[in-house]
């Protein structure tokens, strides 16, 4: 194996007054990660470009040196949730989601307070495919509070979603749905906006009345009562082809991405949310994640050019605005995989990428512009850093645009 590319979710962020000024990385204590930066270069990345605030598809779509508009997120997730699609069928992520009622249209929470579990996700969705429409359509939970939802048949895709948070790359939070609306003025753009809408109230009404959420509801809960889309994509993605690549992936939208690149995947079950604890939960899968990183690291390095290793959890704690918890993952993965790679890659002469898909600052809790550091490993310096936001300013790689960094390091196709 030639390389490893590592992406930490979220992993950038902006001074935070918990940690008495330092971002949840530099405050972290990672020997492993700074045993590699003290061997190698650091730099900034702009996932996208500068300006652009990037969502995790959007990010690691340009990073590996494609156009925007190659994919939909949608398309992404239903692939790596296992749902075939032909041409023309719509597929949408989805998030169950709380409002107050449907007339006021008022966003409590994007992700139902994260306290979903696994049983009442596939409850709900049970129901939900039984809603009747003009046409079939699946819609499949995956992991905590997310969904795919897939349309099958001659659809647009130039629809927007029903929550105006998501506008490519811009930041604009918004509390309140929308109806979906067409942006061009194609009669079946507007027959497949009319069709969406018609679910999402339908929707509404079995959610609001289901029993898992009276049950919620009892138990003081947010009630999973509505469905928030974006993403909508009817073609199939045109991505540049990694053959030479594997990928240890776990996250429908990363699976996806990876099948859709040509590299091989290999993939565990995330453990269900059984209880309240979403972070309970988030640890679980992060320990799971790391050990089996490492296990397939060994069994396949051999046989590939190069990993793509993309660790979720990490983005949780930055929209939850939780520096502590951003940082104790940080250190986390950083005494567990990285403590791998520092005896792993040295002696089979092993080139490591480290840096995140965008930047999730705790005090912003979302996404912002910001370039997040990059580590990379080539053996080449023996000086003292440290890996973070502060240090990658002055590193030697200097600043890239994502679409830059593969060909910057050297890592091919």
């Amino acid at each position: 194996m030639k390389g490893i590319l590592v992406i930490i979710d979220g992993m950038g962020d902006l001074p935070n007054k918990q940690l008495n000024g330092k971002t949840p990385l530099e405050a972290a204590e990672t020997p492993n990660l700074d045993f590699l930066a003290a061997r190698g270069e650091l730099g900034l990345l702009y996932p996208v470009k500068p300006g652009f605030i990037p969502e995790s598809d959007e990010a690691i779509v340009s990073i590996f040196g494609n156009s925007l508009i190659a994919s939909s997120r949608g398309q992404l997730e239903a692939r790596g949730a296992g749902i075939k699609l032909t041409r023309g069928d719509l597929a949408l992520r989805v998030n169950f989601a709380t409002i107050d009622d449907l007339k006021s249209g008022n966003i409590i929470d994007r992700r139902a307070g994260r306290t979903l579990t696994t049983e009442e996700a596939e409850a709900l969705a049970r129901s939900l495919n039984k809603i009747e429409l003009p046409c079939k359509f699946v819609f499949e939970p995956t992991i905590q509070h997310r969904a795919t939802l897939v349309f099958k048949g001659g659809f647009s895709d130039s629809i927007l979603g029903n929550d105006a948070t998501y506008i490519q790359g811009k930041s604009s939070v918004q509390n309140k749905i929308r109806l979906c609306k067409p942006t061009d003025d194609d009669e079946n753009s507007q027959y497949t906006s009319n069709i969406v809408n018609e679910f999402l109230e339908k929707a509404y009404e079995v959610l609001k009345e289901h029993p898992v959420n009276k049950e919620r509801k009892k138990r003081g809960l947010l009630s999973a009562n509505y469905l928030l889309i974006r993403g909508a994509g009817v073609e199939a993605p045109k991505l540049k082809q990694y053959r030479k690549w594997a990928s240890p992936s776990y996250m429908p939208l990363e699976m996806g991405f990876s099948q859709a690149s040509g590299m091989s995947v290999f993939s565990f079950e995330y453990p269900v949310l059984k209880d309240l604890d979403a972070y309970k939960n988030l640890y679980e899968g992060l320990k799971k994640a790391c050990k089996f990183n490492i296990k397939i690291l060994k069994r396949i390095y051999k046989k590939y050019d190069y990993a793509y290793v993309h660790l979720k959890e990490t983005d949780l704690p930055g929209h939850d605005n939780k520096p502590l918890e951003k940082k104790e993952m940080i250190e986390y993965i950083d005494k567990t995989f990285f403590k791998f790679i520092r005896k792993f890659a040295p002696p089979n002469k092993i080139k490591v990428v480290v840096t995140a898909d965008h930047s999730t600052p705790c005090k912003l809790k979302d996404h912002s512009a910001d370039p997040v550091p990059v580590l990379f490993y080539n053996n080449s310096n023996l000086k003292e850093k440290k890996f973070c936001e502060k240090e990658a300013k002055f590193g030697t790689l200097g600043r890239m645009n994502g679409n830059d960094l593969l060909s910057k390091v050297g890592f091919t196709r």
